[in-house]
């Protein structure tokens, strides 16, 4: 086996029992939640295959569906999330840049990858919401879910990937 695979299979665990045990009992104020587990798409790197980021990231969306009894939600954005990160990656990335490149602060830096990362996180959240209301009746509620978990999900991704060795 690859160390790269096994490396991308234990932040997949960590991210997806992190997620199940502790982060989904967060709720501040009523309104954010953190989804760190978008994480895991985010760092991708640039020549990953397209098909396998979005294979990881409907699986990882599965299991987060299995564990909170939420059919389908996570697993449609994540699997959105995972269509449309390599696109957005290409955005922010120099033409000149290495084909295995992988997006952080320490590559990308501060400023260019905290655009990256609200990018994703916002669409993201934008998706994951909607779905979870399934009507805008109530569209306060939903604008203050999508950017208040935006919000507290990024900086918690910011934060875990200044952590993170490269």
């Amino acid at each position: 086996m690859n160390i790269n695979f096994l490396k991308r299979l234990l932040l997949f665990l960590v991210l997806l029992v992190a997620q199940v045990l502790v982060l989904n009992h967060i709720h501040l104020f009523g309104y954010a939640t953190p989804m760190l587990y978008i994480y895991f798409v985010i760092s991708f790197q640039r020549g990953y295959p397209r098909w396998a980021v979005m294979v990881w990231s409907f699986l990882l969306g599965l299991g987060i569906d299995v564990a909170n009894n939420t059919p389908g939600l996570a697993a449609a954005s994540m699997t959105l999330l995972g269509l449309l990160q390599p696109y957005v990656l290409e955005l922010f990335m120099q033409r000149d840049s290495d084909e295995n490149m992988q997006p952080a602060i320490i590559t990308m830096g501060p400023g260019t990858y905290l655009s990256y990362a609200a990018i994703l996180t916002l669409g993201f959240c934008l998706v994951f919401f909607t779905l979870e209301s399934f009507s805008f009746f109530n569209w306060l509620q939903w604008l203050l879910n999508v950017v208040c978990s935006s919000l507290l999900t990024l900086l918690l991704v910011m934060v875990i990937d200044n952590l993170r060795k490269q």
